[in-house]
Parts: C-alpha cells; structure tokens; sequence
C-alpha cells in the first residue's frame, strides 16, 4: 500500500521547515562567533570603567588577535580583559602580575576562571606607552 499523495506532501513541507530552521540556526551560530573579539582600544576601556568601581580609564592596547586587552587608569590602576562570548570579563591585576614573552606579553591574574591571558603581538614598549 501507498500513503495517500497529501501524506507525502504533508512529510515533504515538514522536512523543508525542520531544513529551514537548521540553516537558520547554523547562520545564528556563525553569526556570534563574529563577537568574540575586542574590537578596539575604546571598546575594552569602556568595559573596564563598567566592571571597576571607580575606574578612569587613561589607555588600553588589544592583543592582535582580539582575545584580551590590557587598560591603564588615570590612578595607575590595572585592568585585563577577556571575552566570553558577547561579555567581558574583567579583573583588576597589579602590575608585577605582567610579564613579557617571545609572543607578547602574558598577564598572570591569579584568577583560576579567569587564568593566566595572553596579548598576542603587544611588546613592553606597547605597556611602557600606557604607563602614566
């Protein structure tokens, strides 16, 4: 026996909206990817001055790549950056807690969620700029 023709139709129009949807939602996943990055020096000082209580952001410089940033305040205050997702994670460090590598420099947070951040491409002079 054969299912009736409104059958196979009604299984064909389902199909296609479950397709639908998965290409929506893979577009949806491709699309907040794009947010893991800080995108400038202004955008990781404004995250800094949200998170920190009475925090003047002076100067910031982003890794190459986008992963973290490092922000100066107008009191010598310290803060590193981190994305999660579409949200910033922010902790304020000392500045004994950077160091310099071969492959920018290295931010030891003491933090076990936040762990030890890399500013890929930033070099001492970059940090020595920001200094007040």
């Amino acid at each position: 026996m054969t299912a009736p023709p409104s059958a196979s139709i009604a299984a064909l129009a389902v199909l296609a909206v479950a397709a639908l949807f998965a290409i929506g939602l893979l577009v949806r996943m491709a699309l907040r990817r794009g947010g893991d990055r800080i995108d400038s020096p202004e955008e990781a000082a404004s995250a800094a001055e949200s998170a920190l209580p009475r925090f003047a952001a002076r100067n910031a410089v982003v890794g190459a790549d986008g992963a973290a940033a490092l922000v100066v305040g107008e009191d010598a205050r310290l803060a590193v950056l981190r994305r999660r997702g579409r949200r910033h994670a922010v902790h304020e460090i000392g500045w004994s807690a950077v160091r310099s590598t071969a492959g920018g420099i290295v931010v030891e947070t003491g933090d076990r969620r936040l762990g030890d951040v890399a500013l890929a491409g930033v070099d001492v002079l970059d940090v020595r700029r920001m200094a007040p």
